[in-house]
């Protein structure tokens, strides 16, 4: 079964839909199938990198989730254009050596008419944090449970 294809016009629920549809895609940490939501020459800004195209976005994914280990990230919409979408997220991860990490960020979304990202702009800190201190537990590469709550009422 294939997923819908969300393209602009986004409407509050298509926007809501493009984002869990994101968040879903990345928690798989698989490089090939979250690179096809990106035009193939979309343009990133990721930290300080800047990516340009599906083949070098696929190439940044699979050094990410080299060094980011038990990855796990909840997304949520912050607000939606006509073809445009801005997501606050949180993710956990730990290094080789066992420490773990809770990254804040925002996402700067634009589409093209086929409802691939042309461009995300992304800015990103991480916050060491005790493995104790962890909020995200589901099984590694699976979607965040439906009933696990997502950002909006958390701590921060």
């Amino acid at each position: 079964m294939s997923s819908p294809k969300l393209v602009p016009p986004f409407t509050f629920e298509t926007a809501t839909q493009k984002v869990r549809m994101a968040e879903n895609a990345w928690n798989s940490k698989d490089p090939q199938r979250v690179s096809l939501a990106y035009s193939k020459d979309s343009h990133w800004r990721n930290r300080a990198e800047i990516i340009q195209g599906r083949d070098a976005i696929r190439a940044f994914l699979e050094r990410k989730w080299n060094k980011e280990l038990d990855y796990r990230l909840i997304k949520e919409m912050w607000a939606f254009g006509e073809n445009r979408i801005a997501v606050r997220f949180q993710y956990e991860w730990h290094d080789d050596s066992g420490q773990w990490y809770r990254a804040y960020g925002n996402e700067n979304w634009e589409f093209d008419p086929e409802g691939l990202m042309a461009r995300r702009e992304a800015s990103i800190n991480d916050m060491p944090i005790q493995e104790s201190d962890r909020r995200f537990h589901w099984p590694a590469t699976a979607p965040r449970p439906d009933d696990h709550p997502g950002l909006i009422n958390s701590p921060v």
